[in-house]
């Protein structure tokens, strides 16, 4: 299969003035017992919301395309939004950057191997799994207990927990207030 890489647009800056100007996408694993999930998930830069996430038992181009839907519908089809990834397979493979171009927005990538240009997912994604994983028995995890564990996690990552960068607002009140 053909690769598509994109110049890095961000160049690390991680803010924007309106919403569905820059989003930042990436996949992370939570493994407990013998299974392992893959969630992949859409932040907005403009409020630091999570948009759209999917979590699936494979890390496969449906995956983050599924997302992707999910991020344009929940957004209303925005179009001209950067959307910054790392350089991972599913999202250089032509399926996904052919999806990308024909709904109208423009990709953007890290540099390769280089976890800075995509901070602000990375610590999301750090931060989901310490607070909510770290004092979890894994091997005692059943699918169902995962699955509420990242929805209630999500949740309260938008609705309640604040963050400096939003003048100590939430994702969401911070969206509200700006609007």
């Amino acid at each position: 299969e053909r690769i598509i890489t994109a110049p890095n647009l961000l160049e690390r800056d991680f803010t924007a003035s309106k919403p569905n100007q820059k989003w930042v996408t990436d996949i992370t694993y939570i493994q407990y017992g013998s299974t392992t999930k893959y969630l992949s998930t859409i932040i907005d830069l403009f409020n630091n919301e999570i948009i759209a996430y999917k979590l699936y038992d494979h890390q496969q181009t449906p995956l983050v395309i599924d997302t992707l839907k999910l991020a344009l519908e929940n957004r209303n089809h925005p179009e001209g939004v950067i959307l910054h990834s790392d350089q991972g397979s599913v999202y250089t493979s032509y399926v996904f950057q052919d999806f990308v171009k024909r709904n109208h927005l423009t990709s953007s990538m890290s540099r390769r191997g280089n976890c800075w240009d995509n901070a602000v997912i990375e610590s999301f994604h750090s931060n989901l799994k310490s607070e909510e994983f770290q004092y979890v028995k894994f091997n005692s995890l059943k699918d169902q207990e995962v699955y509420e564990r990242v929805i209630n996690y999500l949740n309260y990552y938008n609705e309640e927990r604040i963050q400096e960068k939003l003048g100590y607002l939430t994702p969401i009140k911070y969206g509200v207030l700006a609007a």
